[in-house]
């Protein structure tokens, strides 16, 4: 294979493990506020409060979180190998930098 697929097959691989990590952390987040924190809500409109607030804070907490666990595994990855050997640059320079 060529770096141009490399570089393909890493972005599509990325992106996909990206989105598996985010509904994993959506389920993990849900478990965890419906398990220990909305059952201490009483009221119908508590809950009512509760589940819209916990949904929508559960849904940027699981993009934050994947985001720092998708960068830190980036980096250990970029730190064993060598990217300029197996990929293809995304954006190319206008100008060549002089050597």
């Amino acid at each position: 294979m060529n770096k141009k697929a490399n570089t393909l097959l890493f972005i599509l691989g990325a992106t996909v493990f990206n989105i598996i990590i985010t509904v994993a952390f959506i389920f993990l987040l849900g478990f965890i506020f419906f398990t220990f924190i909305f059952g201490y809500f009483s009221a119908e409109e508590a809950q009512a409060n509760a589940f819209a607030w916990g949904l929508v804070i559960i849904f940027i907490l699981s993009i934050v979180s994947s985001f720092f666990l998708y960068r830190y595994l980036l980096g250990l990855l970029l730190k064993k190998i060598n990217i300029e050997k197996y990929f293809d640059p995304i954006i190319r320079s206008k100008y060549k930098p002089l050597r």
